[in-house]
């Protein structure tokens, strides 16, 4: 079972050895294996550099991944909908994600709580980089 969903900047601070993040990840997994949307997976293999493909795909392989089924994209659609006639732009990847937030009821662990303007996201606290 998640009860955190993982943004694709955690994950790649935690790539990148930023240990406060590593040990926050690791107080994460007391609370059951961390999860992430099939497109932060995409976003961080985007950012792969030589050398770091072993290390990335064990990290991967140890999370939970959330699909973008039908039922996700029908409420980032919404989402995407609801805040753009409010005035709001959400990107697309920020939407699916903010959607597979709210449909399986996970806690958003991210730095950038600025780019997810949707009132029913819970964030899990971060300590400071």
């Amino acid at each position: 079972m998640s009860s955190y969903l993982l943004d694709s900047d955690i994950m790649i601070w935690h790539l990148r050895g930023k240990k406060v993040v590593t040990e926050m990840l690791r107080d994460l997994q007391k609370a059951g294996v961390p999860a992430c949307s099939a497109l932060s997976v995409l976003e961080v293999q985007l950012g792969v550099r030589h050398g770091e493909e072993e290390k990335t795909d064990r990290f991967l392989g140890s999370l939970r991944i959330f699909d973008i089924d039908r039922t996700v994209a029908g409420k980032a659609a919404q989402i995407v909908r609801e805040n753009r006639a409010r005035g709001i732009t959400i990107d697309l990847p920020d939407a699916v994600i903010a959607a597979t937030c709210i449909l399986y009821d996970l806690l958003l662990v991210t730095y950038n709580k600025k780019h997810y303007p949707i009132l029913q996201i819970n964030f899990h606290p971060l300590p400071p980089l």
